[in-house]
């Protein structure tokens, strides 16, 4: 079974309340080093996070629009010129993601919505962790014997491969593949399912093709 987000995540979170302060959050993320928390409600469920770019509105200090701007500043700065809580500051809905996902879906949803962090909740949205972009990295710390141990099992298992036909070795976690493989698609479908394999950082295909000799 794969690494779940649960197993790389931080338990230990800071987050704060919906009637936090601007003052009282500045101080959160000045005095445990973090860019951004979640904010949870009373029960506990996640629902937005706050960051110091949110602060930095009030920082910036932005001259009050007028004439005809100055509605659509209404509509749309002004909340975070003018916010003076965590519930006013906070980006809603929070992106989050549940525990038992995989660190390559967690890994796809920070890509995709260019995040550094993500709150980690429970089955009823409850705040149970908060996993970075560094802790899915923790998969790489996967030794080499694992990995070849697995790599081998793929090829034999998935793709009936005699492991007297194929040579793999593992260095530092790029996998590097010898022998004689046929027919090529077999070859190919090997390579592209190894590099899904956890720990991996590259494949390197030194396959030859045709019936092994001997």
């Amino acid at each position: 079974m794969g690494t779940t987000v649960a197993d790389v995540m931080t338990t230990k979170v800071i987050a704060v309340t919906r009637s936090a302060d601007f003052k009282q959050i500045a101080s959160v993320l000045r005095e445990f080093r973090v860019s951004a928390c979640p904010v949870v409600d009373d029960a506990g469920r996640v629902i937005g996070v706050v960051s110091e770019a949110d602060l930095l509105y009030k920082v910036a200090d932005c001259d009050l629009p007028v004439g005809l701007i100055r509605l659509r500043w209404k509509l749309d700065e002004e909340s975070k010129i003018t916010a003076v809580t965590a519930g006013q500051l906070m980006t809603s809905p929070a992106v989050s993601i549940h525990g038992d996902a995989s660190v390559q879906i967690a890994a796809r949803v920070m890509r995709d919505r260019r995040l550094k962090r993500l709150p980690v909740v429970g089955k009823l949205g409850e705040l149970i962790g908060i996993v970075s972009r560094v802790d899915l990295l923790a998969v790489y710390d996967r030794p080499d014997a694992d990995i070849l141990a697995e790599v081998c099992s793929v090829a034999a298992d998935e793709f009936a491969i005699n492991r007297a036909d194929l040579n793999v070795t593992v260095s530092s976690g790029v996998v590097t593949l010898a022998g004689c493989v046929a027919p090529q698609r077999i070859a190919l479908e090997l390579v592209a399912r190894l590099r899904h394999v956890e720990g991996v950082v590259a494949v390197r295909d030194r396959l030859t093709l045709g019936l092994p000799i001997g």
